[in-house]
């Protein structure tokens, strides 16, 4: 059976659940929570308001639904501070609060590698966002991710760059974190079943000012494409404006990083004419352009794949609880793993023993400052 958000929407008023005048007299609270780690300070701060204005916009739709085993839903918010320590102590603190039943947790991968442990001992479901493939292969039955993981993105940077551009000589550049160190290794093991190989291979520390040396060196490389992995847009938007300053003209395929409003908005035409793999493009699907039309709405701006996976994950996540008919966390952890054919705004969710998701991608080229969707490339394995 195919699930679509409107159908389910009108399936979630209809759970079981014990009513409220009993709820009451046993001390329980009206609402079900739900915890959410998200950057409101740091450099990441912009992409955490897209965050939560996705997560809203879902939770809304929910709410007006009937919300969740007949209980309103809300949000419990605690800022990361765009660090590691900050995404621990804020999960610690969101952990201690008995009645949050599940938590939304972070896009970005080292974050949710540092949570790990306490997730792991919390005992909930923790919907994320990094897209690092070991994530959901440390034995953690706790995490459950709402984006496509890099195995995905290296095999269709390395296919669309290698067969359809017919770039075979490869520059790579990656942060050195665990989100582009394992994107680099997935497009350079990818880029081998292609023909293709790597010229040169640069990584950088995240919040580097400034680019220079790596640029000059893809120059002299001979390189005649780009392959990226950058975990933050300022980064991208220096390198991007250094790379057409030094004259690289070379076609250049990223991972989503470089479709996002925030990379576009700092780069600007620096940007133009590059080709990214995007797990949210607004023309991939009617259920990405019913987001895009209700993010617009609630913000006034251009939505993108930060608010994209936590309105899915809010959907996923409510409808699982709602299908467990509890807040037991195995039972919600056994219904999110029973979720297949969920169609949300990033592609249709068929979740794995793993606690994976979504398993393709988009690939979309940035026109003069906007995405155009050009097609979506799925994967069986």
């Amino acid at each position: 059976m195919t699930i679509t958000r409107r159908s389910f929407s009108a399936a979630l008023a209809a759970g079981v659940a014990m009513p409220a005048v009993l709820r009451n007299a046993l001390g329980q609270s009206n609402t079900l929570k739900i915890g959410m780690v998200l950057p409101v300070t740091g450099p990441a701060a912009d992409s955490g308001k897209y965050q939560l204005t996705g997560a809203k916009i879902a939770l809304d739709r929910v709410n007006k639904a009937g919300g969740v085993l007949s209980r309103q839903v809300e949000l419990v918010t605690e800022d990361d501070q765009t660090t590691n320590p900050g995404a621990v102590l804020a999960f610690s603190k969101l952990a201690a609060q008995p009645d949050i039943v599940a938590f939304i947790g972070s896009i970005r991968s080292t974050q949710n590698h540092a949570m790990a442990p306490d997730i792991l001992k919390t005992a909930k479901p923790v919907c994320f966002g990094g897209t690092d493939p070991q994530l959901t292969k440390m034995g953690n039955p706790w995490l459950f991710r709402f984006r496509p993981n890099d195995s995905y993105s290296g095999r269709v940077i390395a296919a669309y760059g290698a067969e359809t551009l017919g770039k075979k000589n490869w520059a790579i550049v990656h942060s050195t974190d665990a989100f582009g160190t394992s994107g680099g290794k997935a497009l350079t093991e990818a880029l081998g079943k292609f023909g293709a190989k790597v010229a040169i291979d640069q990584g950088y520390p995240n919040q580097s000012q400034d680019f220079t040396a790596v640029v000059l060196a893809i120059k002299q490389s001979g390189a005649d494409v780009i392959g990226s992995y950058f975990t933050f847009e300022n980064d991208l938007g220096i390198f991007a404006r250094q790379l057409r300053q030094l004259g690289v003209t070379v076609p250049w395929v990223g991972s989503p990083s470089i479709t996002t409003a925030t990379a576009i908005k700092l780069a600007g035409p620096a940007l133009y004419g590059t080709f990214g793999v995007a797990d949210y493009a607004e023309e991939s699907s009617p259920e990405a352009k019913e987001f895009a039309a209700l993010y617009r709405k609630a913000a006034g701006t251009e939505p993108d794949n930060f608010g994209s996976w936590t309105y899915d994950a809010v959907g996923v996540l409510t409808a699982a609880i709602n299908k467990a008919g509890s807040t037991d966390p195995n039972k919600i952890r056994d219904a999110i793993l029973a979720t297949k054919g969920y169609k949300g705004a990033e592609g249709e969710y068929n979740f794995d023993q793993y606690g994976d998701g979504l398993h393709g991608y988009n690939i979309v080229r940035n026109e003069k400052g906007k995405i155009v969707f050009d097609k979506h490339i799925e994967f069986n394995d």
